[in-house]
């Protein structure tokens, strides 16, 4: 069941009728205060989530899922008319896994569902083991990331860019194989999604996260190389 938070009722039954004709169950809320009726009720598979609502912004709303532990892992698509960078990486930074800027085409809408749900019904890798670079630490069987000795909550974005970051240590990854791996697409036109994920994962690592480096028309590589 995919929940639809959108107070503009033409868009909500839009996107509704979208889905459904897609083969996904769908139901929409006009505001945060019906939708939390509905995630006691049942917990949904994803939420597609308007910032501005007519009671609690997206970001609020955003904010509670992932300090609920029932709903933490739930993943989140934000739809906002915002299209400035600080606007979407505000987003990522309360724990999006996704976003979408009005307006956008149906067929892109889909997209974005489908690659965000494949994701999270594919769950953790297979492989159950420790993966370190210098102060990060990845625990695939727990699904948890610590650097330098405190625990970082990532979304689910940003979990499988360091995973695969952390798989190549010293490798460069070229933005071709990013999006390829851990959106799904080939689409380079997105590309600035790679740039403000790997900013937010920097910035939730701390200093342990300035061994993301940035390898320029290329891509990003892990390295513990000062001059890299």
């Amino acid at each position: 069941m995919i929940y639809i938070v959108e107070d503009d009722s033409s868009i909500r039954e839009l996107e509704q009728y979208a889905l459904q004709t897609n083969g996904y169950e769908a139901k929409g809320f006009a505001d945060g205060a019906s939708f939390w009726l509905g995630v006691r009720a049942a917990l949904p598979d994803l939420v597609i989530l308007d910032v501005m609502l007519p009671d609690e912004d997206g970001y609020q709303i955003l904010s509670r899922l992932r300090d609920t532990p029932a709903t933490r892992t739930v993943p989140v698509i934000m739809v906002t008319a915002k299209t400035s960078e600080i606007d979407v990486v505000k987003g990522l930074d309360h724990g999006a896994d996704d976003y979408l800027c009005k307006p956008f085409g149906i067929m892109e809408f889909i997209s974005r569902v489908r690659a965000v749900l494949r994701r999270t019904r594919a769950g953790a890798p297979a492989a159950e083991k420790l993966l370190r670079f210098g102060g990060i630490e990845m625990d695939d069987a727990a699904r948890t990331v610590r650097a330098d000795g405190e625990t970082v909550e990532l979304t689910f974005k940003e979990y499988a860019l360091l995973h695969l970051f952390l798989e190549h240590p010293g490798q460069v990854l070229a933005r071709e194989r990013i999006m390829k791996e851990v959106w799904d697409t080939d689409d380079l036109l997105e590309s600035r999604t790679i740039d403000m994920h790997v900013r937010t994962l920097r910035q939730k690592l701390g200093p342990a996260g300035e061994c993301i480096r940035t390898v320029r028309k290329v891509g990003y590589k892990l390295s513990s190389d000062a001059e890299d």
